[in-house]
């Protein structure tokens, strides 16, 4: 199989604005104490200047009004992004939101489409994708929010936690067990509901590592004979995990790109810092094991770099199926690598590392939160050794 990973000099344009945007008007956002309205605010000019150069929602397709770049470049440009927790927002791409629209592109009739994806493309809603529950993470067949048809309704029990977005959605896909007595894999079903439906109560935040996890955060979240309309089901009963593969392809390569970029970013900080700081009557730059950990920094960035494009390229070419094992292998690689560079450059800071004074502390308790978030490690290296052995067998 030949791998062709080069950019064609139009959308190089693209990526090196990118860069400069990020860099040079996102970035700086950091040092601003900002909570989601004033986020809103803030970034609102900015996504208007990403609208009028074609970039917004670059993901989604040519006609929901995305870029149809296909996953290499898709890639690229997530990479940049990954820079700056705040840059995905200002893109029109960020978690949930991003994959949700993803999987109503896949799952929505036309009617729904026309009530849920078009204003959460429009920037006129937003979404929190409500799978997750207490105990029930690593392994999704042991869900327990239930909806039961009455009639011409859902309704819905559950208890669900670190929904991202709760916050301020205007609507959750909800996962839950419409068919107890089959497979969880055949009887779990994707429902929209309302946030401000009656029933449904929004506890509390869930902090990462201390942090809110800005702009918007976390939520436990409890369901409580919540009604819904059977018009609200995602594509028919029992199509949940159908539905969540389609959307855990794609979104996986995006958050790998990104930590490779936050790993790049933590790299580059690790580097300008040592190369100021004196200790021990020379820069710190100047000791062995600085230039140890630069360059193996250097080696765990290009290797991640270079298998996460070999995803992409596959998921392009291939499809999501023929590209699973490489796809396992990124959500391994990716965060451990970004988390080991992330770790090193705060020791590089000292003191400083952990404080919030720089963004590094922040930027470990998102690369660690997300070898959890994108599915352990451990449930990963398990399918990555089945495919291997199947060769075999």
């Amino acid at each position: 199989m030949a791998w062709d990973f080069s950019t064609e000099p139009e959308f190089a344009e693209k990526l090196e604005w990118m860069e400069e945007f990020v860099r040079g008007e996102i970035i700086p956002l950091e040092v601003l104490d900002l909570d989601a309205a004033a986020f809103e605010r803030a970034t609102a000019p900015l996504k208007e200047e990403v609208k009028a150069r074609g970039l917004w929602a670059a993901h989604l397709p040519p006609e929901l009004g995305g870029g149809g770049f296909g996953q290499v470049r898709l890639g690229l440009m997530h990479e940049i992004l990954g820079q700056c927790v705040y840059a995905p927002p200002v893109f029109g791409n960020n978690a949930p939101d991003s994959g949700n629209a993803e999987l109503l592109a896949l799952g929505a009739t036309v009617e729904q489409k026309k009530q849920w994806l078009e204003p959460l493309l429009d920037g006129r809603l937003r979404s929190a994708f409500s799978m997750t529950e207490p105990g029930a993470g690593a392994d999704p067949t042991l869900l327990a929010t239930r909806a039961e048809r009455d009639g011409d309704e859902y309704v819905i029990n559950g208890h669900k936690w670190f929904t991202s977005n709760g916050s301020v959605a205007d609507f959750l896909i909800v996962m839950c067990v419409t068919n107890p007595d089959v497979h969880p894999y055949a009887g779990s079903s994707m429902i929209l509901v309302p946030a401000d439906a009656t029933g449904i109560t929004v506890h509390r935040p869930l902090s990462v590592f201390g942090y809110d996890d800005a702009p918007h955060g976390h939520m436990d979240i409890t369901l409580e004979n919540v009604r819904v309309p059977v018009s609200n089901m995602l594509l028919g009963e029992g199509r949940g995990f159908e539905i969540a593969q389609g959307r855990l392809g794609p979104g996986r390569i995006h958050h790998c790109m990104r930590l490779i970029g936050l790993a790049e970013r933590a790299l580059e900080l690790m580097s300008k810092r040592t190369l100021q700081r004196v200790a021990f009557g020379k820069p710190i730059a100047a000791h062995g094991v600085t230039q140890e950990r630069i360059a193996e920094a250097r080696i765990m960035i290009e290797q991640a770099r270079l298998l996460t494009l070999k995803a992409a390229y596959m998921m392009d070419t291939v499809g999501n199926k023929g590209a699973r094992g490489e796809i396992a292998m990124i959500k391994v690689v990716a965060p451990n690598i970004a988390c080991q560079i992330i770790d090193w450059a705060i020791q590089a800071h000292g003191a400083g590392g952990v404080s919030d004074d720089f963004p590094l502390a922040y930027a470990y308790a998102h690369a660690r939160t997300l070898r959890l978030a994108d599915g352990p490690d451990e449930v990963h290296r398990n399918a990555i050794a089945k495919l291997e052995l199947s060769r075999y067998a």
